[in-house]
């Protein structure tokens, strides 16, 4: 199955019925564990990225927050909440068909604190400077959590499980 034209062929089916141009495959062992189109305007949840929805039935499918052995293909390059999630459940690769500044004059979706051009910059800068007011309210009871998400595994601080990090060079 070539799976580049999967996902096209997806994106494509979800705009023609009113959604956005966005969609991703997960494939494992050479097929597709999972699939999703961009759902935000379908379900009006800000978070119904393909990437997420993807991600979220593949790891239901296999029981683990662990994409390890998955190569993933999505659309677009991937915005920062979708390259969030990515990062987090670990694929072995992810593949992407275009950049925003190839699909950038066809179709913009910047918000009142994001921009998808000055984002990464913007998430860079140190919380107290974000253009999104953030307030800090420490709390040792709030740390108390997850002193006690230490104790119950055993004085582990990593999750179980989880993909070693890579060290940088």
């Amino acid at each position: 199955m070539d799976f580049v034209q999967r996902t096209v062929d997806i994106a494509r089916r979800n705009v023609a019925e009113g959604g956005r141009p966005f969609a991703t495959v997960i494939v494992k062992d050479g097929e597709i564990l999972a699939e999703s189109a961009n759902k935000v305007a379908q379900t009006d949840d800000p978070t119904a990225h393909a990437e997420v929805l993807a991600i979220r039935d593949a790891c239901t499918k296999l029981g683990t927050e662990h994409l390890t052995g998955t190569i993933i293909y999505v659309l677009a390059h991937p915005c920062p909440m979708c390259l969030g999630a990515l990062y987090y459940c670990s694929p072995d690769e992810v593949v992407f068909l275009t950049t925003r500044e190839a699909y950038e004059p066809h179709y913009v979706d910047d918000r009142k604190y994001f921009e998808l051009g000055t984002f990464y910059d913007e998430i860079a800068k140190p919380w107290q400077k974000r253009r999104m007011p953030m307030r800090h309210e420490p709390r040792e009871d709030a740390v108390d959590v997850y002193r006690l998400w230490q104790r119950l595994n055993g004085g582990d601080r990593r999750v179980p499980g989880a993909p070693a990090g890579q060290k940088m060079v």
